[in-house]
């Protein structure tokens, strides 16, 4: 006898392509069907994007699930999960739609297969409204691991906007049960360092404008650091067309990580983009939480689906992070608080979830 789908409304809080991502993947991963409606209804084009598209057929061929309502714009979707198995998988966005919301869905329900699963991703690796495929290798992987995850990643191809043309592979390792995640103590900064980088027929000044830019901006708040940014003209054989971006990363003493990242757009000057992406860095640690704004909501899922209790401290919590926790608890049995600390220097809160502790069928 099948169980009742979960009903969720696509339309709610973030009201974007998110709530797909978090529901199809534990969906998948739990068993239980899931009905999505009014998808992404708080969009500019609401409906399903070819990005979002791709990510849900990419999950419903890893599990041999049905997906019904798979198509463009469309503002019904529902998914119905087989069992999740080991393989080869290729997923195109066949615009410059973002490889790592692609890895984001496939991610964690790669762990729950039977055996090693390689992905291969085309579409955008830097792109505007998603992480850049440099975060995911330097702040989210580091961290995901420390859940128990294990996956390699592998830039063949980066893609820009609006071509696309990207290709990432990468191998994900499958996991018994992921175990939970303390991260309460920021230590201090220890070390800040990055890369600002042109792609194609861009001028090489861009890069060294950008990491100029950049560094002026946080030395202004951080005297006490060296500041390490590198200067990249990409290879041409790695990159689908012109782009240029500078992303930058601190470390803490406990192991901490943090990012700001900024692409190039036609007609910014490049030492806009750098200080963009050094105020980010700096929004980003002055909190004095343990993870930045946008590692915050993609931990969600895996806080959700760990054995014990998680606790990580951040700054403030973002609609991401709340709509990622509210599809969460509909679809597994974690259990998640908010806890605000208020010392006299800073307001942090702790994210606290009693995970499901999700045991892989399939091993």
């Amino acid at each position: 006898m099948e169980s009742t789908p979960v009903e969720l409304d696509g339309s709610v809080m973030e009201g974007g392509g998110q709530i797909l991502r978090v529901a199809a993947a534990l969906s998948c991963i739990s068993g239980s069907s899931v009905m999505i409606a009014k998808v992404r209804a708080g969009r500019s084009t609401p409906g399903l994007r070819p990005q979002h598209l791709s990510g849900l057929q990419l999950v419903s061929d890893m599990c041999g699930g049905v997906l019904r309502g798979g198509a463009i714009g469309s503002a019904n979707v529902s998914l119905t999960p087989g069992k999740i198995r080991a393989g080869k998988y290729t997923a195109d966005t066949r615009t410059a739609g973002s490889v790592c919301l692609l890895l984001q869905v496939a991610l964690p329900c790669a762990l729950y297969a039977n055996a090693t699963t390689n992905m291969c991703l085309r579409g955008g690796t830097n792109t505007e409204m998603a992480p850049q495929i440099d975060y995911i290798l330097k702040v989210f992987k580091p961290i995901v691991e420390k859940f128990g995850v294990r996956f390699d990643c592998d830039i063949k191809m980066r893609g820009f906007y609006p071509k696309g043309g990207g290709e990432v592979t990468s191998t994900v390792w499958p996991v018994k049960e992921l175990q939970a995640l303390t991260l309460l103590e920021r230590g201090t900064i220890t070390k800040i360092h990055g890369w600002a980088y042109v792609a194609g027929i861009l001028p090489f000044r861009l890069a060294k404008d950008m990491a100029a830019a950049a560094m002026r901006t946080i030395r202004r708040e951080i005297k006490e650091l060296d500041v390490n940014i590198q200067v990249l003209q990409e290879e041409k054989e790695k990159a689908c067309a012109n782009g240029n971006g500078i992303i930058i990363f601190a470390e803490s003493s406990t192991g901490c990580l943090f990012a700001g990242s900024a692409l190039g757009k036609k007609g910014v000057p490049a030492d806009k983009i750098g200080i963009e992406a050094g105020e980010m860095l700096l929004r980003n640690i002055c909190h004095n939480g343990c993870v930045d704004e946008f590692l915050q909501d993609q931990l969600i899922v895996f806080m959700a689906l760990a054995k014990g209790t998680s606790r990580i401290r951040t700054g403030a919590i973002s609609l991401h992070t709340q709509t990622a926790i509210h599809v969460a608890q509909q679809m597994t049995q974690a259990k998640f608080a908010i806890r605000k600390c208020e010392d006299e220097l800073n307001i942090t809160y702790v994210i606290e979830c009693q995970g499901s502790g999700v045991s892989n069928p399939n091993l």
